[in-house]
């Protein structure tokens, strides 16, 4: 099967040239969470792509040099969990802003800690902020914490780690005005959860905003959706053998619950959050739900922006094979808990 990827003539070279060698993805729609996790068994490590990201200069783009990096063991409510925060600022005792960031992997794979991620933050953090990487538990692959669990698990998870930074912001050096919660695809998805449930819990006012990359926040898609879902099927992802929901809990797929799927929320549920951010992707499935997402905010009444960056799939900006594009992603997301 060809590799849309490497095929698309939009997509810039760099990115068809770090996904030459990937097969196009291919799946099939599973019937039960118990028969996706079997499925799932087989796969190694924390990250989806391997090796795929061994041949970036990680060090070169984002310098560990100047940086203090510390991991803070912390339990989760309202389950007694363990889960990690990562830590990485410039060094130093300045009080910083933070970026409290929530991984990608459609809230089933993938690791704070892992490599790309890591260097991501760093990246982030060299924009003269604090970076707080949550280490959640995944819906379907085991991270660094040794468990899986479906919704509510991965937000709950998300929630406890925002008010643990914003409880110890003193300690941290973190400025507890000037916290936004960032992610990108299921970590979109949990940005947006993590605003929507602060903001039932009457604790919006704790978050200054909410920056979500190419969010991942429908649950299902079909050729009904047309536009992305359709015309960039393939590349990278093809959403209509998706088994998000599945992996993620059904249950709160069918019930329609908004803090599993924000893409569910309506203008109420949207009203009173922080001021948001949207970026999508110009050759990404996924980019037209941030687009709609960020189009109800907007009637909602919430300060909302959406930016797309031409030229790139899903989730580019983390990749770091673009630099001059992740560098921008980053100076931007830090900006905007600066400001």
């Amino acid at each position: 099967m060809a590799n849309k990827i490497v095929e698309d003539q939009r997509i810039d070279p760099r990115i068809k040239d770090l996904f030459k060698d990937m097969p196009q993805m291919a799946g099939a729609r599973v019937e039960s969470r118990d028969h996706l996790l079997s499925a799932m068994q087989a796969m190694a490590g924390t990250s989806t792509f391997g090796g795929l990201f061994e041949s970036l200069d990680l060090e070169g783009i984002a310098p560990s040099a100047g940086m203090t990096i510390t991991r803070h063991e912390l339990v989760s409510a309202p389950d007694g969990n363990a889960i990690s925060v990562n830590l990485i600022r410039p060094a130093g005792d300045e009080v910083l802003p933070c970026v409290y960031y929530i991984h990608g992997g459609g809230m089933m794979i993938m690791s704070a800690y892992d490599p790309h991620y890591v260097a991501w933050g760093r990246l982030i953090a060299s924009q003269g902020v604090a970076v707080a990487m949550v280490e959640f538990r995944n819906s379907a692959v085991a991270n660094t914490l040794g468990e899986v669990a479906p919704y509510p698990g991965g937000l709950n998870d998300c929630l406890s780690g925002l008010r643990w930074v914003l409880d110890n912001a003193a300690s941290l050096r973190i400025d507890p005005s000037r916290v936004i919660v960032a992610g990108e695809s299921g970590g979109g998805n949990l940005t947006l959860a993590t605003g929507l449930a602060m903001n039932q819990a009457g604790e919006a006012e704790r978050i200054k905003g909410l920056y979500a990359l190419c969010p991942y926040i429908k649950g299902e898609w079909s050729d009904a959706d047309g536009g992305s879902v359709t015309g960039n099927r393939g590349i990278l992802l093809d959403l209509h053998v998706d088994n998000g929901a599945v992996a993620y809990g059904i249950e709160s797929f069918n019930e329609r619950d908004c803090l599993a799927w924000p893409g569910f929320a309506s203008q109420d549920d949207l009203k009173g959050l922080p001021k948001v951010k949207i970026s999508v992707n110009e050759c990404d499935p996924l980019r037209d739900e941030g687009i709609d997402i960020y189009r109800r905010l907007v009637r909602a009444g919430v300060a909302a922006q959406c930016i797309e960056a031409m030229g790139t799939i899903h989730g580019t900006e983390t990749f770091l094979v673009c630099p001059n594009i992740s560098r921008d992603a980053a100076r931007d997301i830090a900006g905007f808990a600066q400001d």
